[in-house]
């Protein structure tokens, strides 16, 4: 009997590993484009004057990492004809600016001239309200056993806005970004709603937000949809191209991916109870 079942792994075994095959997928690779990350935060209570840019292109599915501009002029100037020049530093794609000045209501233009091509970009810095009050409730959540965490603050009176969200948690990498809109709360308070079942007493949880136009509103809406949990896996349909507000001058149909987005940036600690 001891043979036999021998016999039956041996086959199951031999069975399972023949039929494992290495595939080699060949797709296609588009054309490098420009990827602008400019997003200039005005933090309350400092100067603002330091601010980075950073610059990169596409590239192919498996490159092992995506590579850096380093060799494009980078200009932000205000509506009075100032210009606040980013400068290459030693870290590839990382352009750094210190004696910018930011003013709310100001408008600003972004200028990138890479490989003969001029893109620009407009926007406006927007004010941001400050965090009132926070509140923690336990036992939240669908099973009950998560912790709860609300940032209040006073929407920016007779005007509809818009706020850019985000919550750094200790136990995850990356950020969690979200979007509200005043719409059915204009001139009311409001909050942003965060919940982990992962938080214990003395954590630290950091929330930020940043006023940002309608446009940005809606950029971030659509990646925001895209990043989410409703996609079907590597079977799902390919999500689209979003466009942002950079434009290519030089040749229109060579758009960069990305945004230029300014905003006074509202930051607030809280230490988990």
């Amino acid at each position: 009997m001891k043979a036999i079942r021998y016999t039956l792994f041996f086959l199951v075994a031999l069975l399972t590993f023949s039929c494992e095959k290495v595939i080699d997928v060949d797709l296609n690779t588009a054309p490098p484009r420009l990827v602008v990350e400019a997003s200039i935060n005005w933090v309350k209570n400092t100067p603002g004057n330091v601010q980075i840019i950073r610059l990169s292109t596409t590239t192919g599915y498996f490159a092992g990492e995506i590579p850096a501009v380093t060799d494009a002029i980078v200009t932000v100037t205000n509506s009075s004809g100032i210009d606040f020049d980013f400068i290459q530093i030693d870290t590839p794609g990382i352009y750094i600016c210190e004696n910018f000045v930011p003013m709310l209501n100001e408008t600003y233009t972004l200028t990138i001239m890479h490989q003969g091509q001029i893109y620009t970009a407009i926007e406006k810095l927007l004010a941001t309200p400050e965090v009132t009050r926070i509140e923690q409730r336990d036992n939240a959540g669908i099973l009950g056993n998560a912790t709860e965490v609300k940032f209040f603050f006073n929407d920016i009176p007779d005007e509809t806005n818009f706020y850019f969200l985000g919550i750094i948690d200790p136990y995850k990498v990356i950020p969690e970004y979200g979007i509200l809109e005043d719409r059915f709360f204009q001139n009311n308070e409001m909050f942003g709603l965060y919940f982990s079942d992962k938080f214990k007493p003395t954590d630290t949880v950091t929330f930020t937000m940043s006023g940002v136009s309608q446009n940005y509103y809606n950029y971030m809406n659509i990646l925001l949809a895209q990043a989410g949990t409703t996609s079907a896996g590597p079977f799902s349909t390919p999500t689209s191209t979003v466009r942002g507000n950079i434009v290519n001058q030089t040749n229109f149909s060579n758009f960069a991916l990305g945004f230029f987005r300014l905003g006074e940036t509202e930051v607030k600690e809280y230490v988990i109870q």
